[in-house]
């Protein structure tokens, strides 16, 4: 359900704004409204910092996996520690870097083997001049002749098809015309190069205990982020006000919860330079939403926050549509194994209490139960049938008609749904403006279920209903009256007539498409159940007949196949009835979204 709100419109002296609004952020409760706050330079800063901060901290969770992480001493303050982590991450990453840099270039001195640099310098004072060069092995071969004719050519190393020489120069000389790839006098040999890198690791493994004594401190480092986004918050409060009586006073509007109505009453009481009006929302206001759900339906949320919460003042139709979701999850799964392994999958979340997982598990949980249900009514379990394994006649019978009838189940629940959404469409719009506003929505729903009736009455042998009977006749007359003249009651009813008439083709259509929207179900579930039965084919024919290896070899098959199809099977089975849901059942039960959700100025908290 939609938690009940009152709306407080707030006036205070521009002076005293700065403490108010501290001491309503210190109390937590209420939902100051923000609309088209624009963050100015200093506030940018900030969120960039709360950005950092966030990173900092998803760094922190990949470091503590490494298995060489060892722990250090925390900082005295978050602020300090968080100046740290910036210095010692731009320095660990700079100095690898260097490290991958200088390690290449030992690599390629290592090809030049032993000399000393201060040789090179003195042969070179002494008009001396060796030129480096390298190239292919090959071409080495074929060019050493010529080149050896009229220069002195030293070859130093092979490695890997390229040939490392030397030719010999004096200086003042033009430089060699050789057909290789010149390199830079090396200022280094390997050995010098070798130790400059350990030079650079020694700065690295530094800054690496500076960055664990940052790890250590996550939890300031946290709380130091939670102070920002107190400020940050305040900040755009403080700027979101209207000034009136040229800038001595602020207004600002909040919402509170009625059940902490009683103590922001107190609060504003005790202050002498504040002046507030208590009142009910309105639907036109933007009424911030906060959604309380039981725990049955509180998990189905998450389905819904995909698409919107709904508008102040209308219905929340998360327990309305969680046990749908729940029945075409498991029908498009159509398997209890596979709705077995979600069922174990949630409850190892759940045990594990996995961080932020705690709704998603039981979500999982309540939907692989449903996919047990639903396999067992269809009768498949991995891929085999029930109907093969010697179950009761009943059981058997029960199972026959069930898949033999999935088609028209599909659309049955496809129309189900769609009645009871018009149904909460009714009930809705009644809430939220009248009865009288429900009207045309009624008559399309006594027509539905008239017409509906009229056609499964006499097919089940019940005499006297049906669509030539004046009792079906005269239903239908009153439908279309709410339909076509009732539908809106600020209109003349001869204008209302034409618009019905347009609204009955449109709804004829809509209707039509609605229902077979459905069918992906049928579908779906037909898919999954033979991809499952193609695995357990290829298990039993692939499999060599040799004992040990045969099992081994179907066992692989299986995990392997089932592994991917239930893979499969969920992204559609989760996809489809949401689409169904948010298209065809929303629709239909004149679902008005909102996009702002209840968010109280309070003091931030570390998770």
């Amino acid at each position: 359900m939609i938690v009940k709100m009152n709306k407080y419109t707030l006036v205070l002296y521009r002076k005293a704004q700065e403490e108010f609004l501290n001491r309503l952020q210190e109390l937590g409760v209420v939902d100051i409204t923000t609309t088209g706050w624009e963050p100015n330079e200093a506030e940018r800063e900030v969120l960039g910092e709360i950005e950092a901060h966030k990173a900092a901290g998803e760094n922190f969770s990949a470091l503590k996996k490494n298995p060489k992480y060892q722990g250090g001493e925390p900082f005295a303050t978050g602020e300090e520690a968080y100046e740290n982590y910036q210095r010692a991450s731009a320095a660990i990453e700079q100095l690898g870097a260097q490290i991958a840099k200088a390690t290449k270039e030992a690599e390629e001195l290592a090809m030049w083997g032993t000399f000393e640099p201060e040789v090179l310098a003195k042969l070179e004072a002494e008009g001396i001049v060796l030129h480096f060069y390298s190239c292919y092995s090959n071409e080495y071969a074929q060019g050493i002749a010529s080149w050896g004719e009229n220069y002195t050519v030293e070859p130093i190393s092979e490695h890997n098809g390229t040939t490392y020489f030397v030719v010999v120069g004096r200086k003042g000389e033009p430089t060699p015309q050789i057909d290789a790839q010149p390199i830079k006098t090396p200022a280094l040999n390997a050995e010098g190069k070798r130790g400059e890198i350990e030079a650079l690791e020694s700065r690295l493994a530094e800054w690496q205990r500076v960055m664990a004594r940052c790890v250590a401190s996550e939890e300031l480092i946290e709380q130091h982020a939670c102070g920002l986004k107190d400020a940050l918050q305040l900040s755009q409060v403080s700027r979101s006000g209207n000034p009136e009586a040229e800038g001595h006073l602020v207004v600002l509007q909040g919402w509170a919860p009625e059940a902490n109505s009683a103590e922001v009453d107190a609060m504003l009481e005790a202050e002498s330079d504040v002046l507030y009006i208590k009142e009910r929302p309105t639907m036109d206001d933007d009424t911030p939403v906060q959604l309380k759900n039981g725990w049955f339906a509180k998990p189905f949320e998450f389905i819904g926050d995909f698409y919107a919460v709904p508008k102040y003042g209308t219905m929340d139709l998360t327990k309305y549509f969680a046990p749908f979701y729940m029945l075409f999850f498991g029908f498009c799964i159509g398997d209890a194994g596979y709705g077995a392994t979600f069922f174990l999958i949630g409850l190892f979340m759940y045990l594990k209490k996995m961080k932020g997982m705690g709704l998603i598990s039981q979500l999982v949980m309540w939907l692989g139960a449903a996919s047990v249900l639903f396999g067992l009514c269809v009768g498949n379990v991995y891929g085999v049938s029930l109907r093969t394994l010697g179950m009761p006649e009943w059981y058997h019978n029960a199972m026959t008609v069930i898949n033999d009838q999935l088609f028209y189940i599909a659309l049955g629940c496809g129309i189900v749904q769609i009645i009871f959404a018009l149904v909460l469409n009714v009930i809705n719009t009644t809430i939220a403006y009248g009865f009288k506003y429900s009207f045309g929505t009624l008559g399309w729903l006594i027509i539905l279920v008239d017409c509906l009736l009229a056609f499964l009455l006499p097919m089940v042998g019940v005499e006297g209903f049906s669509f030539s009977s004046p009792l079906c006749l005269g239903i239908l007359g009153v439908g279309a009256v709410f339909m076509l003249l009732l539908n809106n009651p600020n209109r003349n009813p001869l204008v209302n007539f034409g618009s019905g008439l347009w609204d009955t083709y449109n709804n004829l259509t809509g209707l039509l498409g609605d229902v077979l929207s459905y069918v992906r179900l049928f579908a779906i579930s037909l898919s999954g159940g033979a991809l499952a039965v193609v695995f357990n084919d290829l298990a039993g024919s692939l499999a060599p007949d040799v004992p040990g290896v045969r099992q081994l070899v179907m066992f692989l098959i299986l995990a392997f196949g089932h592994g991917i199809n239930i893979f499969m099977s969920a992204i559609g089975a989760f996809v489809h009835p949401m689409r169904l849901t948010f298209i065809e059942f929303y629709k239909n039960a004149g679902f008005e979204a909102s996009t702002r959700l209840y968010t109280p100025f309070r003091k931030q908290k570390t998770n």
